[in-house]
């Protein structure tokens, strides 16, 4: 299998509508590849808090019209980042969109951990609810967006819905990146699955971005890392190992603590 992840800089003086043709005709450069992910929140910019309501967008909006196309222009499997939607009842989400090589919108998540504690996401937008897996030719995507990668419990949920590669698109600050390289490959060896994270490049409102978008292996080995600029990285392999591993080494068949009845 066969994976692009675009790490891009959110550039304040480029418009929406510019940043989602620049970004189209970069996912149509990625074709041959089997599936393209995407940044959080990069038609705004991840801590761009006061742009999230006047470029809120519905479901399907220009990003979805844009991004369904770049798919099928591709023919690709495309997860496209995430945008900030507004529901038809008003509330914002960070909702993530992932498309199939025919344009077909495959599934939506709204991210369940809000950051900024009191402040940013977490008070201007709503919490997501559900768990979202994809079911690819040749694997089960598990999704999850940036600061949900601080909570294992999502992933285990994941896994129990059959993941087996981890996509986990982010607009992670550089004063943590340590953070983000650690948590990507502990998320990778305890749920012994593949871990596609990409992240942001440059500074956006005024947030110097981590950069380093990984891609991690069932044992936690690092099978590809980008710089911190803006960079397409490309990686492949085998998704058939997550159930290798599982099988070789079946840490997982003795989990005990969050299941339902308790496993004796």
């Amino acid at each position: 299998m066969r994976a692009s992840l675009i790490q891009i800089a959110v550039d304040e003086g480029e418009s929406p509508d510019s940043r989602r043709d620049r970004i189209a005709s970069l996912v149509r450069r990625q074709a041959g590849a089997d599936l393209v992910v995407l940044p959080e929140l990069w038609t705004t910019g991840a801590f761009a808090y006061q742009e999230f309501d006047a470029e809120a967008e519905p479901l399907e909006g220009p990003t979805h019209e844009a991004m369904a196309k770049a798919a099928s222009d591709a023919g690709v499997w495309l997860h496209a980042g995430s945008v900030p939607e507004r529901d038809p009842d008003g509330t914002l989400y960070n909702t993530s969109l992932v498309f199939s090589p025919s344009g077909e919108l495959a599934a939506a998540y709204r991210k369940i951990h809000r950051f900024g504690f009191d402040r940013g996401e977490a008070v201007l937008m709503g919490a997501g609810r559900e768990l979202v897996t994809v079911r690819l030719p040749s694997t089960t995507l598990g999704v999850a967006t940036c600061y949900d990668l601080r909570f294992p419990e999502l992933f285990r949920g994941l896994v129990d819905a059959g993941a087996e590669t981890l996509v986990v698109p982010a607009g992670w600050p550089e004063r943590r990146r340590s953070h983000w390289t650690l948590l990507a490959r502990a998320r990778a060896v305890e749920n012994q699955a593949f871990v596609l994270a990409c992240g942001t490049a440059g500074t956006h409102a005024g947030v110097p971005q981590a950069g380093h978008s990984i891609v991690v292996d069932p044992w936690g080995e690092v099978l590809a890392e980008a710089g911190a600029g803006e960079e397409v990285l490309t990686v492949e392999f085998d998704p058939g190992k997550a159930a290798a591993t599982r099988e070789q080494f079946p840490a997982l068949k003795d989990r005990v603590l969050g299941l339902d009845p308790p496993r004796r």
